[in-house]
């Protein structure tokens, strides 16, 4: 077979090299006919039992869970059960079946089918691509109604006939990844997903290399073919020739020579050559997210994403005494490092709220801290479990997409009427509780002097930034070659950020993607920028470049990305800076 290369989405550095065990969706194997009447319950009965049988499926998984798996995975596993017990999934199928005499399989996919419709209207990124795990419960429960094998190979050895072995799927569910802990797993590789994406995040958490996004990856690889996952560059080599086999074998031998010694800086002190102490911090996504945090030496929390307490419930918001437990259990993880936690950046979709989701262009309607203000019980709900948590540690609160003056008057208004409620119920909090704006809108980055009299610090979230900024859905694989981490203009509206920062004191991070991206470390600390956060899996390895710079070196080279408009310039000099 003729080698050739696929392109797609790194989520996760590093290596793996092995055989290819191809994963068909349930979906596509499923029969399409009618019952009789005399059949319809028997069917019904059928799907019933289908869904029992998963729901005891993820029961297992979670008794087997390993001491050492990642604890996000057991959140996973609530998510799905919520799904599986959900009436739109566990029940709308069942009347699909006794109304149009569908077959069982027929009736859960037309569900589905209707489901997904919806989380597509969703106008968040992160909660758009939860419709994965609908599409992952939905693919377990299939399997269970025509018989398909639910489990992966055991352990098997490496030679050239029983090699580790990479998964090929359309989409991997976090659930089934539990298997992966006994298994001959190494990577894995799907057609669907993208950086925000669960199959991103576990393979963020657990290190294992991974491409996402392909397309069609899984149609393309037979079962068996030998496969490179190279998750530095985004790609995957099929059938690659013995040499190309033997130098990749090098490179991953050295990539886990370099990473065991990256554990011996977990204490060490984020400081430059020249003396320049940098703050390094977690983003995190869930509570459990913490211990990881604290496991790599994480100087605090930046960003806690706070929306995934409030995904996949199906319109039933987390109650003031949910949200509290959560952020507690988070800030006393953290045993003092503080803990940054973003407000509800969500939009209006119907699982969080009864207001039509029909918005023409999601990403441009309401959405963040407009959704936040258009519900302000929802706000202030939020705003009393993030305040009772401060009493048990430093807690900051940041404000997601922020661009109007009166937006952060309204915010700040709503904080101090949860303030003084919770006083007037003697509930302890920290009344000096910091907060600040997310920059990741051009208004925003353009329009700071009104952030910087309001707030006590300031964020950049350059995802949603360049997003903005370029006009480009960061989603959409189309003009995914379009989003640039180095347009003049992104570098000018990050300049102008943390100029006006720095010249009025407050203190300014970076939590987007730009913070874990090793080569522009270099780019961000010449600019100014003295506080990143990133996912966990990263903040070593960005660690160990720190110590390596030597800060006054990098001036000149930056003064010159930063007057440069002509993309060859900048990538010239960024070499450059690479090189010092």
């Amino acid at each position: 077979m003729a080698s050739f290369t696929l392109q797609g989405i790194p989520v996760s550095r590093g290596i793996a090299i092995g055989r290819a065990h191809v994963l068909r969706p349930a979906a596509l194997e499923v029969q399409h006919y009618l019952v009789g009447q005399e059949q319809v319950e028997a069917e019904v009965v059928r799907l019933q039992q289908a869904i029992s049988a998963a729901e005891q499926e993820l029961k297992k998984i979670w008794a087997d869970l390993p001491a050492d798996a990642p604890s996000e995975l057991g959140a996973f596993l609530n998510i799905h059960a919520l799904f599986l017990s959900d009436p739109m999934l566990a029940q709308a199928p069942l009347e699909i079946i006794r109304t149009r005499h569908y077959n069982a399989e027929w009736a859960l996919v037309t569900q589905i089918d209707v489901l997904l419709a919806q989380f597509d209207e969703i106008e968040d990124e992160y909660l758009r691509e939860r419709k994965a795990d609908i599409e992952q419960v939905a693919d377990r429960v299939l399997k269970l109604l025509t018989g398909s094998a639910t489990s992966l190979p055991a352990v098997a050895g490496v030679d050239e006939l029983n090699a580790h072995m990479i998964v090929v799927a359309r989409d991997i569910s976090p659930a089934d990844m539990m298997q992966f802990q006994n298994s001959a797993f190494v990577g894995f590789v799907t057609d669907e997903g993208g950086q925000n994406s669960h199959t991103a995040i576990v393979s963020r958490s657990l290190g294992i290399p991974a491409v996402v996004g392909m397309g069609n990856a899984s149609q393309l690889i037979a079962q068996d073919d030998w496969l490179i996952i190279d998750s530095v560059a985004g790609i995957v080599i099929v059938a690659p020739p013995q040499i190309v086999l033997d130098e990749y074998r090098d490179k991953q031998a050295a990539l886990l020579r370099a990473r065991k010694k990256l554990v011996r800086l977990k204490k060490t002190a984020a400081v430059t050559k020249d003396g320049t102490a940098i703050t390094l911090l977690a983003n995190i996504e869930f509570p459990e997210h913490a211990a990881a945090a604290m496991e790599v030496g994480a100087a605090g929390v930046g960003l806690f994403r706070s929306e995934f307490l409030f995904m996949g419930r199906n319109g039933v918001l987390p109650s003031e005494e949910e949200q509290f437990n959560a952020y507690r259990t988070t800030v006393l993880t953290m045993k003092g490092r503080p803990v940054t936690i973003r407000t509800l950046d969500v939009g209006a979709d119907k699982p969080l709220n009864e207001v039509d989701a029909g918005t023409m262009n999601p990403a441009l309607g309401l959405r963040a801290i407009r959704y936040c203000l258009s519900e302000p019980q929802l706000f202030l709900t939020q705003l009393r479990a993030i305040l009772r948590a401060s009493a048990f540690g430093k807690v900051h609160i940041l404000l997601p997409m922020l661009a109007h003056a009166f937006e952060i008057d309204q915010s700040l208004a709503l904080l101090a009427q949860a303030k003084s409620e919770l006083a007037l119920q003697n509930v302890s909090f920290d009344a000096n509780v910091s907060v600040g704006a997310m920059i990741e809108v051009p208004a925003a980055a353009l329009s700071l002097p009104m952030f910087v009299r309001k707030l006590d610090f300031l964020s950049v979230g350059t995802n949603d930034l360049i997003q903005y900024t370029l006009a480009i859905d960061r989603a959409d694989h189309a003009v995914a070659h379009l989003y640039d981490d180095l347009h003049p203009a992104i570098l000018q509206l990050l300049a102008m950020t943390v100029a006006a920062a720095n010249k009025s004191g407050l203190p300014v991070s970076i939590c987007g993607g730009m913070a874990g991206d090793i080569k522009l470390t270099r780019l961000l600390l010449g600019m100014g920028f003295r506080v990143l956060s990133m996912p966990p899996a990263l903040l070593l390895e960005i660690k160990q470049e720190v110590m390596n710079m030597d800060l006054p070196l990098f001036a000149p080279v930056v003064k010159k990305i930063l007057r440069s408009y002509d993309p060859a310039v900048i990538a010239e000099a960024m070499r450059t800076l690479q090189l010092l």
